[in-house]
Parts: C-alpha cells; structure tokens; sequence
C-alpha cells in the first residue's frame, strides 16, 4: 500500500538564537545557516508554504534575504528586540493556513507557542542545534530535527586586495600678492 501525504508546511527562523548555537558549537563567529541543504532536508516530500527568517537589528545582509526570496519565496523580517513575539504572531497567524510549522530555535520561550499551536491543531517541529535546545521544547514538540555541522558553513572573510596609491601632483599655489 503506498500512501501520499501531502503537508504544507511554514519554516520560521529566529536567526539570533540558531546563529547563535552554530557559532558556540563551531567555535566560529562567521558560521551560517546553510537554507540550501537544511530547508529540503526539514521539507522532505511536503511542500513548504513559507519561509520566514526573523533577526534582530536593522544590518541583516541583503544577500541572504535576496537568496530565501530567490530559492524559498522567503522572506527576511527585522525585529525590534528578540524574534520572539514577531515570530509567535506570525505562527499563531499561520496556524490555520498550513499543517506544519516548523520552529528553528531551541528556545524554551517558544513553549507556550508549541503548546497554543498543537491545540490549534497545527503539528509543530523544531530544528535546532541538539546541545544548545531546551529539553522541555523537544518534549512539546511533536518531532525534533537535529541541525549539525552538515547544516552550515563558514564565510571566509574577503580579502582585502591592497592597490597602489597614486601619487598627486602637487602644484604650488601663488600666494596673492599684497
């Protein structure tokens, strides 16, 4: 017997926290999120709604957000403070528009979300770095995705390429005559 199932799913990242866990276990400041493996690895067959990346500050890398727009229809939102009251309001919004949504965060902030949406009827997962999630999130959760070093990469800063200053020509002035 061979069953489809068909899911639609929205993916909500909080960036500060999941960017976070990679640079603590990575021990690498310029470690990322690699969306181009881990989205279709957290998606398998089902098909994926949206994409929301929440970061606080207003510097959020206009490559990335061009990127989640180009291969995700993602979309980039700057938080005032933290993530977490922009992304439970967009979850809560979602809740009745989609059959899963996945949490990218190991915050145990997200608790009482996890709990609202199941009680919504909405299945929740998480996708997180495993040593830095709260062990009371992977309870709540109806399943948890462990986001490991295949998950991300490291930028390598650009090089600074050193050119040759021109000298100028300096050109003598008259001083005005008195």
């Amino acid at each position: 017997m061979n069953i489809n199932i068909s899911q639609s799913v929205a993916i909500l990242v909080d960036g500060n926290n999941i960017e976070r866990s990679i640079q603590d276990l990575s021990k690498n400041k310029t470690s990322l999120i690699n969306f181009d493996t881990l989205v279709p690895k957290l998606l398998g067959n089902r098909g994926l709604n949206r994409l929301v990346y929440f970061r606080e500050g207003k510097n959020i890398s206009q490559k990335l957000s061009e990127r989640l727009h180009h291969f995700f229809h993602g979309s980039v939102r700057p938080c005032h403070k933290s993530a977490d009251i922009p992304l439970s309001i967009k979850a809560t919004q979602l809740a009745s528009k989609v059959d899963t949504i996945i949490i990218m965060s190991g915050d145990s902030d997200y608790i009482e979300l996890v709990r609202h949406l199941k009680s919504e009827g909405v299945r929740v997962e998480i996708a997180a770095i495993e040593e830095t999630t709260s062990g009371l999130l992977v309870e709540e959760a109806d399943y948890f995705h462990s986001v490991t070093d295949e998950d991300w990469f490291n930028v390598q800063p650009k090089k600074r390429q050193h050119r040759p200053i021109a000298k100028k020509k300096v050109s003598k002035v008259k001083s005005p005559q008195k």
